[in-house]
């Protein structure tokens, strides 16, 4: 067992919740789907759980050799994430869902692997997982390695829920792109304040 039974609801609970809920990856998922449909955004997907895969297994690495110490620095990337994610919102306002966008670059493999290589939502939530769920309860570098391997099964599978609600819902969206537009930068507005918000309280 990677975790004791009684922390495992925890722990299952905490990836659902920061995997569902809006940031970078959830947002540009949505995003592609609307503007390209569901094959682009898929091959955008694959970019995605990739770059998450290598996120976990970096997480891996730097908690278990550095431990608590981490803990003390970690919180600085918050400010770096906040303005990536103001950046994507202010791109967000400019999107188009019509027709005419397939013209435009679309998002394949290499871009869904820079927003999560990139993607500091991602970086916190693996590292935090690692060293608040495991660490305390099992230090075994397979164990900590095999919870590695499976977190990057809970945000990109989340992703998937953004990538086709945004399949179904292209056509709405299109008659609706201004109030989408807005709404998303909104939500990723609001991921950056959080993330600067949580930083300043630690």
């Amino acid at each position: 067992m990677i975790v004791p039974i009684q922390i495992l609801p925890g722990f299952l609970f905490y990836c659902y919740v920061t995997g569902i809920t809006p940031g970078p990856a959830n947002l540009c998922s949505l995003s592609a789907s609307l503007q390209f449909g569901r094959r682009q955004a898929l091959k955008q997907w694959l970019g995605l759980f990739t770059g998450f895969f290598a996120d976990a297994m970096a997480a891996v690495f730097i908690a278990y050799f550095l431990g608590t110490i981490l803990n003390d620095y970690v919180k600085y990337l918050a400010y770096i994430g906040a303005a990536y994610l103001i950046f994507l919102a202010i791109k967000m306002l400019r999107q188009n869902y019509s027709s005419e966008s397939d013209a435009q670059k679309k998002p394949g493999f290499f871009t869904g692997l820079f927003v999560n290589l990139t993607n500091v939502k991602v970086i916190l939530f693996c590292i935090t997982a690692i060293t608040s769920f495991v660490l305390p309860y099992n230090q075994d570098f397979r164990s900590v390695l095999l919870a590695g391997f499976f977190l990057p099964f809970t945000g990109p599978i989340c992703n998937l829920a953004w990538l086709f609600a945004g399949a179904f819902l292209r056509k709405f969206f299109v008659a609706h792109t201004k109030i989408v537009n807005i709404v998303m930068a909104l939500s990723l507005l609001l991921c950056a304040f959080s993330l600067i918000f949580d930083s300043l309280k630690t």
